[in-house]
């Protein structure tokens, strides 16, 4: 049985979410709490297996809620936050200091969470089950220089490489380990798909790049792939490249979702070797599923080199365990060493 805390400053909230629970044979409600202080109190006392925690909150907000359980009494927290521009960079913020995932609040009426049901459920059970102890590590985020001007345009260069990475559940915190420990000077361009909604994946780009010594941006249609420039898909678009003129640029489609998922990892990742071959480096980090198994396999298939982010650092071992399965990893290792390594396949 999954013990829940629902953190809801609305009471119409906190029983409609609690209503939700209650219905299912797998979880027990064992309180609500109506802001961050009270949530923290009742972590204490209940030991909840998850916590649904809600952003804006009196007295004690989300955020800090957040941060003080983690410091006391680490527990797996979903973040329930709305879509506007505040709630992304909150959501985003959350994630970073810990929380395992986060659920949008649909439009319309407060109450109305059909659209979301199952995915609160699903992400809730995952939650339960998450390496806690990884979801308490702080991370080292090096200190900024300046950041060189892009190259735009150069990937028609014969033996440049590319670097192509996929995660999921988690991977707002690997991808800040890994992106910000990359050398601004990086002599090729990288693609990031991270499972997200529209109006988060901005948020997630505007933070790398606040962190990071390379370029971060959400992709657009057309944007080159040029070194020190990181592109990540946007939320609801699947991100492929394509050869035009004289460089690759990205491509943004809305094809049907591949595994459940849009942005999906295995099409940018087989775009990406048809146009590089063995030019190509491929990143498996913490996500649940199978998203980026065949596309790893693919990549190592035409002698590219391929990554895992090991079982001991995933918040979900989900994706590297699939392709690992596959035999498509060249190496596997903790999140922490994951830059150094693509780094080596790059230059050599």
């Amino acid at each position: 049985m999954i013990k829940v805390l629902v953190v809801d400053d609305s009471a119409f909230m906190r029983k409609i979410l609690s209503d939700l629970f209650a219905a299912e044979d797998d979880f027990t409600v064992v309180d609500a709490a109506r802001n961050g202080k009270d949530a923290l109190e009742k972590t204490k006392k209940y030991k909840p297996d998850v916590i649904t925690m809600d952003v804006e909150m009196p007295i004690m907000d989300g955020i800090q809620a957040l941060e003080a359980i983690m410091r006391e009494t680490p527990t797996p927290v979903v973040m329930v936050s709305s879509q506007t521009r505040d709630g992304a960079e909150a959501t985003i913020r959350a994630l970073s200091l810990g929380a395992v995932d986060f659920i949008a609040k649909t439009s319309g009426p407060i109450g109305n969470i059909d659209g979301i049901r199952d995915d609160i459920l699903q992400k809730c059970r995952m939650a339960a089950n998450v390496n806690v102890k990884q979801l308490c590590l702080p991370f080292t985020v090096p200190s900024i220089v300046a950041k060189p001007a892009p190259v735009f345009g150069s990937s028609s260069i014969s033996n440049e490489k590319i670097v192509v990475i996929g995660t999921s559940t988690g991977g707002p915190r690997a991808l800040q380990e890994v992106i910000t420990k990359l050398p601004g000077n990086l002599p090729c361009g990288i693609l990031i798909v991270q499972h997200m909604p529209p109006g988060f994946t901005k948020s997630l780009a505007d933070r790398l790049n606040s962190l990071s010594s390379l370029k971060v941006k959400e992709a657009e249609q057309n944007d080159p792939v040029s070194p020190g420039v990181v592109l990540l898909a946007p939320g609801d678009y699947h991100m492929t490249l394509e050869r035009l003129g004289g460089k690759i640029v990205t491509r943004l489609n809305q094809q049907p979702p591949v595994g459940g998922h849009r942005p999906a990892v295995d099409p940018m990742m087989e775009s990406a070797v048809q146009l590089y071959g063995a030019r190509t480096v491929g990143v498996l980090l913490t996500g649940m599923g199978r998203d980026g198994a065949k596309g790893l396999q693919m990549i190592r298939q035409r002698n590219g080199y391929t990554i895992a982010e090991d079982k001991s650092t995933a918040v979900v071992f989900g994706m590297p365990k699939a392709a690992i399965e596959l035999n498509a990893v060249n190496m596997v290792l903790p999140i922490s060493e994951v830059a150094a390594e693509i780094v080596k396949a790059v230059i050599k």
